[in-house]
């Protein structure tokens, strides 16, 4: 297949994110947007899925999740879990490849994920930011150098529309520092604090969450150790970088075919 006809479906077509996918879309001249899908009873469907930007391109918005997802090669998605699953399901029947950008998912709702991908090519990771997953690199060298006498900390914020807390970018991040050590951050999170609490308990990693505003994402781990602390930090001013990531895994997606990937395989940093 020609990278010049690669046919992409946004979810969410109507929101911030899905706005900002079909723009980024529109401007790759090696992608055409095929489908426009929000959920039903949208009062947008049919209307056409350019008029936000003050043109017409020819592609109605619409809830026919057979016709959106039938109709494409390949679906990004930054909705809802619950709505994701749906969407998945039906990228399965027409073997349209997924980009997941959603999060908030359970474990067993992952496990549905993973078990799609032995039908079809998927991108799934919790943040689609280059400059995240290049910061999730960092963290795991800092992480096998720090291992002991440091506590870590992790700070995230966001809009006071977000519904999941820590954010998933976070709880990455929490993964990979875990991860170093050889340890599930399962095993070792905490969450929540207040009241007495008594001393940290050592090896744990703390989790705290700002919600408001329009903060688009910030996100720091804090090594804190005697007598120093290393931060690293990211902050997004903007959610263009994660429609530009979304694009990178639709071409890295072009050509495979089953598979789970995220963006550490899109961007060569296994």
């Amino acid at each position: 297949m020609s990278e010049s006809t690669l046919r992409v479906a946004v979810a969410g077509a109507t929101g911030r994110m899905g706005r900002m996918l079909i723009e980024a879309v529109l401007a790759d001249p090696a992608l055409t947007l095929s489908g426009a899908l929000v959920p039903a009873g949208d009062a947008a469907s049919g209307r056409d899925a350019g008029a936000f930007l003050g043109r017409e391109i020819g592609v109605a918005i619409s809830s026919d999740l057979d016709a959106v997802i039938g109709g494409a090669d390949y679906l990004i998605d930054f909705t809802r879990p619950e709505g994701t699953l749906v969407h998945l399901e039906a990228a399965q029947r027409h073997g349209t490849r997924v980009v997941i950008g959603t999060t908030g998912f359970t474990a067993a709702q992952k496990a549905v994920i993973e078990a799609a991908s032995h039908r079809i090519g998927i991108v799934f990771a919790p943040n689609m930011s280059v400059g995240v997953n290049v910061t999730l690199k960092l963290l795991d060298l800092a992480a096998r150098q720090l291992a002991t006498g440091y506590d870590v900390e992790i700070v995230e914020a966001h809009h006071r529309n977000k519904v999941d807390a820590p954010s998933g970018t976070a709880l990455k991040m929490g993964e990979v520092v875990a991860a170093a050590s050889g340890r599930s951050l399962d095993d070792c999170a905490v969450y929540a604090r207040e009241g007495v609490t008594g001393p940290r308990e050592e090896g744990t990693i703390g989790f705290a969450t700002i919600r408001g505003g329009d903060i688009v994402g910030d996100h720091t781990v804090l090594f804190a150790g005697i007598g120093e602390r290393i931060e690293i930090s990211h902050k997004s001013s903007s959610r263009q970088s994660y429609a530009e990531g979304s694009l990178r895994a639709v071409h890295f997606l072009a050509g495979r075919e089953a598979g789970l990937y995220d963006m550490q395989d899109v961007l060569g940093l296994r």
